[in-house]
């Protein structure tokens, strides 16, 4: 009995698997993105390949070079910044409706998550306070119900997801970013909206001036 091959991913799927590596720094900004490694890895064909290339470098985060071909885009400190005042927007309104729509069992997780926070905040483990900020925006997104903002975002962040955990290089750092998740959380919880939208957005900006400082990571 003749079994049937599995038929090959689409492009959308192929796009998916390459924007997860180039989200969590498997593929970095400048590296080439071989089509016949991509083929390989994926079991997708040529074309599908090309397609969800094409796909990615009209979201921005390919660049495709006639006798080149395709690698990670770099991105400048001048697009970070346009991606940052999209969040300020973004954030802030969701901040703004999880407040004043969000469920009580939603908003808890919210606390039970800024309480970690504050546990590790001055253990000097910048990673796992990494981690559990990228935790902290995510419920607060998923809190406010937005699918809109939710699709937006995910979409704006994938850029810069690696230097987003750069940004808490020291204690002093940490202890700005988490007096501005308190001040969010209380506004949240409390079903204060416009405190939270303006102290979301206030938050966002700080987190902006602080990845700026850190030039090395961008390439004009």
């Amino acid at each position: 009995m003749k079994i049937r091959a599995e038929p090959p991913p689409p492009a959308r799927d192929v796009a998916e698997w390459l924007r997860e590596r180039i989200r969590i720094g498997r593929f970095v900004p400048g590296q080439r993105l071989v089509e016949a490694d991509i083929t390989r890895d994926t079991s997708a064909s040529r074309s599908k390949v090309r397609e969800a290339l094409q796909r990615l470098e009209a979201e921005g985060l390919v660049q495709i070079e006639e006798f080149r071909g395709a690698s990670v885009r770099q991105v400048t400190l001048d697009e970070v910044r346009q991606i940052y005042s999209a969040r300020m927007v973004l954030e802030g309104l969701a901040a703004s409706e999880f407040a004043a729509r969000g469920s009580a069992a939603a908003k808890q997780a919210l606390g039970d998550i800024q309480r970690e926070l504050d546990k590790i905040a001055h253990l000097g483990d910048h990673e796992r306070f990494a981690v559990l900020n990228a935790n902290w925006h995510k419920a607060i997104v998923d809190g406010g119900g937005n699918d809109y903002v939710r699709h937006f975002l995910t979409r704006l962040t994938v850029p810069i997801y690696r230097l987003l955990f750069s940004t808490f290089y020291n204690a002093q750092r940490i202890d700005s970013a988490n007096a501005d998740h308190r001040r969010i959380t209380a506004a949240i919880v409390e079903g204060r909206a416009a405190e939270a939208e303006q102290a979301m957005r206030d938050h966002i900006a700080a987190g902006f001036s602080a990845l700026s400082e850190i030039d090395s990571h961008f390439h004009e």
